[in-house]
């Protein structure tokens, strides 16, 4: 249980820092929402100056961040002077949407990297291992931008799939699974890009993990003792490599939640990277700061995850945190 709160302790400590650091960095930027309207020769300064003073930027910097952390405490998360609206409510329905298509696209990641890394590090050395270990490293030199870019260009010249958006004109008047449907269709793309992108590095690990473990003397043994090959892969060594497999699995969510942004962006589907891109394009500052705080939430919850995967799978987490 200790090991639980000291987990969750640093959590905490970490969002606090990254929330300082975000409201710091956003605030000192030069510019804000309202400068455009002090060019607008329609608009009276005074009317700037009544604006600001309703949002509140013309107050000391400590005492903003104290009226954002009162607002976070109430779910609001801040105003956005774009929208005209609390924060929260925008971020909840596009932190939705991203995390279906993360959550989706980790599965598929780990389902494919899994047996993939276990036939490489099984046939080490060999034909299979070094033909796999070329194509992760291809994958990892083309850049994500491109990636998604040359996916797209090829759903526009075959029609294949939808090149943007989450869900087709007419989706209310579609069945329970006609909709489910639609929405997988639509997911294709950039669930094959973010899967695409993170395949290769999730490869390498297990591969690594894998081949590390094989050397072990207990395997060696039990080799000699007949144990069929299979059985050593998937019974004894994947389990004795999952703790560095484990921590992998939540830091992999996060990354894939932060690279997923710029898929959205290009395929156009309504996540949290758009709504970010055009709050920094509007300097709408506090739906910045709740994107990124939204971003290392997710970011942390993965890492949490791991944890108590960690506690669950390897018996001496468990007695160290029972001993404490």
């Amino acid at each position: 249980m200790r090991y639980l709160l000291r987990r969750m302790l640093h959590a905490v400590f970490l969002l606090f820092g990254v929330s300082i650091l975000t409201f710091l960095f956003s605030t000192l930027a030069p510019g804000n929402y309202f400068d455009e309207m002090r060019l607008n020769p329609q608009i009276a300064p005074e009317t700037v100056a009544s604006l600001r003073a309703q949002y509140q930027l013309d107050r000391p910097l400590p005492v903003r961040y104290a009226r954002w952390v009162n607002s976070v405490a109430h779910g609001q998360m801040g105003f956005s002077f774009a929208y005209n609206s609390p924060v929260g409510p925008l971020l909840w329905v596009r932190a939705r949407n991203t995390l279906l298509l993360t959550l989706t696209a980790t599965l598929l990641a780990w389902a494919l990297a899994l047996p993939l890394g276990i036939w490489s590090a099984a046939s080490l050395g060999r034909l299979p291992d070094r033909a796999l270990s070329w194509t992760t490293a291809t994958l990892l030199v083309i850049p994500d931008l491109v990636l998604a870019l040359g996916l797209l260009i090829m759903a526009v010249r075959s029609g294949w799939f939808p090149t943007g958006g989450m869900v087709s004109v007419g989706f209310e008047s579609l069945s329970p699974l006609n909709k489910l449907r639609d929405i997988a269709i639509h997911m294709t793309l950039p669930v094959v890009a973010l899967v695409i992108s993170a395949l290769p590095m999730l490869v390498r690990h297990v591969r690594a993990a894998l081949a590390e473990v094989l050397d072990a003397p207990f395997l060696r043994a039990a080799a000699g003792h007949g144990i069929p090959r299979r059985r050593l892969l998937h019974r004894y060594a994947l389990r004795a490599a999952a703790n560095p497999l484990i921590s992998l699995l939540g830091f992999s969510l996060g990354t894939l939640v932060s690279g997923s942004l710029l898929v959205e962006v290009v395929m156009s589907w309504p996540g949290l990277g758009p709504l970010l891109l055009e709050a920094i394009l509007a300097r709408d500052l506090y739906v910045v700061i709740g994107g990124v705080l939204l971003s290392t939430i997710f970011l942390v919850g993965g890492n949490f995850l791991a944890d108590l995967l960690l506690l669950w799978a390897d018996p001496r987490i468990r007695t160290e945190a029972g001993a404490e």
